[in-house]
């Protein structure tokens, strides 16, 4: 159990008169007295007066309390938080790609435009797209691109009445927020209980002013949708695209491709799937992938290759829908996922995805017993529990998240999907081994044990951290953002 001391801040460590170092006094004029008095300190700042040791040990011990992928299991459920190798991260700051500037001659940047072009082509290759553009910097803004590429193929057509989109009850926030951003309206689908789409309670909604539908497969209960062939020969049958979240493509790797599904248009987190840090705010990556007869309204720039195998940048295009990014999007993370390919391989990458699914469904059914299963059937990547089965103790699904935290644990995603009370989703990824599983399906099993016998350990966990349970509410209506004003 993950019994975590607390760390003093540095303001609590200081003491009157110590210094880490001795600064020898100046030989030039005093320069600050030139500056204007306005903009002059009243006062010195009250910063901690601490030995180098202390501030060494202070800081170390601060990064401690940060929890990532490099620190613990991660079963962030809809996330795909998986180990990123970091031979990758070494490769994407090499001085040769950091150095240069996105305005240097096409001449000079060859190497890079290659890498870009054979990255794209490599997407090509596991989405089953005709042509990529890297240029979007997130999901959601790759969401956003992918609708603009629908709504430029339509317009060009003069069907300026296809204005709707259908999302499923059960999708990601983003795919309604990025459709309303893109002009369009949102119409929702029901789900079936087993959390896929309704294919009946589609038919109606389905007319001459449909744009698109928005999926994700597997769905956000980790749930391979089926009849997605069906409703992707409905959407086409009344002149609607079929527009791929690729949140949960990391299942689908070398075993199935949007594109063969029916998919017209896609996208791609690069920081979920191919070997990026997620979190944190960044930085992202969201590729957009086309079929075969789209490509001329993807985003500009774009990089192009001529007769001679030479490079270059167009700038500009007749049909494109224009810029959705200053330059060719988060070069770095580009090449991190172009390492990540090379370096696995056609044969090791068609190794993830069922090893995630197998994760899973281990995970899944060891802890069935003690834990609702929401949807009774073989999963892909992810499940989602629908909290404890015992529900006479009052122990929550939040309750359960906190508790796993003095395991040692980060808490899988809680009350999401919407299609359930009380969703506990949880992602393995194919990246842990059998003994994280394991240790990871002891501290569950233990918690439910403790919700029996002694709830209220679990009702005030986390027990162990440095921080217990805040106010929610009230922190993120008036939070405390400094230990005092400086």
């Amino acid at each position: 159990m993950n019994r975590t001391a607390y760390s003093p801040l540095i303001f609590e460590l200081s003491k009157e008169g110590r210094k880490a170092c001795q600064i020898p006094s100046p030989d030039v004029d005093d320069a600050f007295s030139s500056l204007p008095a306005d903009l002059m300190r009243d006062s010195e700042p009250r910063l901690p007066q601490v030995d180098e040791l202390t501030v060494t040990r202070h800081y170390t011990n601060v990064s401690t309390n940060n929890f990532g992928v490099d620190t613990g299991f991660y079963p962030l459920g809809s996330c795909t938080m998986k180990y990123n190798p970091k031979i990758n991260e070494e490769i994407a700051a090499s001085r040769v790609f950091g150095s240069l500037h996105p305005l240097q001659p096409a001449a000079t940047v060859q190497g890079a435009l290659k890498a870009y072009d054979t990255l794209q082509q490599m997407l090509c290759e596991i989405g089953g797209m005709s042509r990529f553009t890297l240029n979007p910097y997130a999901g959601a803004h790759g969401e956003l691109t992918g609708l603009l590429v629908i709504r430029a193929y339509h317009e060009s057509r003069g069907d300026v009445k296809r204005t709707k989109v259908i999302v499923p009850d059960s999708a990601h926030g983003t795919n309604p927020a990025s459709a309303a951003v893109a002009g369009l309206k949102v119409v929702e689908v029901k789900s079936l209980p087993d959390g896929t789409v309704d294919v009946e309670a589609l038919a109606p909604l389905l007319d001459d002013t449909v744009a698109a539908m928005m999926m994700t497969n597997p769905n956000t209960t980790g749930t391979f949708e089926s009849s997605v062939s069906e409703i992707a020969r409905m959407v086409h049958d009344c002149g609607g695209l079929m527009y791929y979240d690729g949140a949960n493509l990391n299942p689908l790797l070398g075993v199935a491709r949007p594109g063969d599904m029916g998919f017209d248009v896609m996208h791609i987190n690069l920081h979920k799937t191919f070997s990026t840090p997620h979190g944190g705010g960044g930085p992202g990556s969201g590729p957009v992938g086309v079929r075969s007869g789209l490509e001329q309204f993807l985003p500009c720039p774009r990089v192009v290759k001529d007769a001679q195998g030479k490079y270059d940048v167009e700038w500009d295009a007749p049909e494109s829908l224009g810029r959705v990014s200053c330059f060719l999007g988060n070069f770095s993370v580009e090449l991190k996922a172009l390492a990540y390919i090379l370096s696995l391989g056609a044969e090791a990458i068609a190794m993830a995805g069922p090893l995630a699914t197998l994760n899973a469904n281990y995970v899944k059914h060891s802890l069935k017993d003690l834990y609702k299963v929401a949807i009774d059937r073989v999963c892909k990547h992810e499940f989602v529990f629908d909290g404890l089965i015992d529900k006479s103790t009052g122990v929550t699904t939040l309750d359960v998240a906190k508790r796993l935290l003095d395991y040692g644990f980060h808490a899988p995603t809680i009350y999401f999907p919407l299609l359930f009370h009380e969703s506990l989703m949880i992602e393995p990824t194919e990246t842990e081994s059998i003994e994280t599983l394991d240790n990871f399906i002891y501290a569950m099993r233990e918690i439910a044990r403790e919700a029996v016998e002694t709830p209220d350990v679990v009702k005030l966990a986390p027990l162990f951290t440095p921080v217990g349970r805040p106010d929610d509410t009230k922190a993120a209506l008036n939070p405390v953002t400094s230990f005092y004003d400086l």
